[in-house]
């Protein structure tokens, strides 16, 4: 599918969204459409409707809608309710459609224009969350027995941790919100690499980030662990120069998709394990303690805004 026409798919779909009576709002999210907007960029489409009961995600002809209940949109209204619910990046960076209540721009304007009391106290909420996560990992290795699926885990869990909590929280000493895209270790780098050069440092200290080598290297050990989407947009990625994206992505995919794999590493066969050691970077990064001091370490920087 060529550029048009997958402009052509996506504007459909805003339209026959717009159009459907049981959606009150709609609002369009990433790069696609927008000054930044790349060859790998996935359309992608924020509805809120009737008769949803809980989030739904789906792709169709390269096209995402991620669709969540009416209410949500009345619920996060109110910052409380928001900040224990809502992805609030994802709100946050999205561009209203449509929308006759207002709703979603309310919810906008209350994450743009949050106190910096209001911001101090979700980054202090965010970083307890992660330290009482971290204390329970922890506690894994105290008890001694521990093998190299805990210490691949440990690393899959750091990651998970700086991306989905101590990143965002980071950004709130500034005001900002986080842009989730395949480019995720480029946005570190143009908004907070220069304000918090010690978190940046330890962000990507945890993915063992090498380049075209390291993403060429990933690419070729997707073949045959059923990854073709996940390889399909790390080659978009690959082929902008995105190396470092792709890397992110494959490293963070492998570990959602193959947490059976890893609970069972000394049952995998040679290869199998060689494959999904490439795509962990497994020898270029911190493993098990060494990873969860790294945690450690990154939510100090985080919490002083360093």
């Amino acid at each position: 599918m060529n550029e048009l026409e997958l402009a052509q798919r996506a504007e459909k779909t805003a339209e026959k969204l717009i159009a459907d009576r049981r959606v009150r709002a709609v609002a369009a999210a990433g790069s696609f459409d927008t000054d930044d907007a790349w060859t790998g960029s996935v359309p992608t489409y924020l509805a809120f409707e009737r008769g949803v009961q809980s989030m739904q995600e789906d792709l169709r002809s390269g096209v995402r809608v991620i669709r969540f209940p009416y209410e949500q949109l009345e619920r996060w209204r109110e910052w409380d309710v928001a900040r224990a619910e809502a992805p609030l990046g994802l709100l946050a960076s999205s561009r209203a459609l449509y929308d006759p209540t207002g709703y979603f721009a309310r919810i906008q304007r209350q994450l743009w224009t949050l106190s910096e009391e209001r911001r101090a106290d979700w980054r202090a909420e965010t970083l307890r969350s992660v330290s009482e996560e971290l204390v329970a990992v922890k506690q894994t290795f105290r008890a001694g027995g521990a093998g190299p699926a805990e210490q691949i885990m440990a690393l899959g869990e750091a990651r998970r941790w700086a991306t989905e909590a101590l990143y965002p929280a980071l950004l709130t000493h500034a005001g900002l919100w986080p842009e989730f895209e395949l480019r995720l270790p480029h946005a570190w780098r143009a908004a907070a690499g220069l304000k918090f050069p010690k978190s940046v440092y330890l962000l990507e200290q945890l993915y063992g980030f090498g380049g075209r080598d390291e993403a060429r290297a990933a690419l070729l050990a997707t073949r045959g662990l059923k990854m073709l989407p996940q390889e399909k947009l790390a080659h978009a990625a690959f082929n902008a120069g995105y190396y470092d994206g792709a890397v992110r992505y494959l490293r963070d995919e492998t570990y959602a998709l193959h947490r059976t794999d890893i609970t069972r590493w000394a049952h995998l066969s040679g290869m199998r394990q060689n494959k999904l050691s490439i795509l962990l970077g497994i020898t270029r990064s911190p493993l098990g303690p060494a990873a969860l001091k790294v945690t450690e370490e990154l939510l100090a920087t985080v919490r002083e805004g360093e």
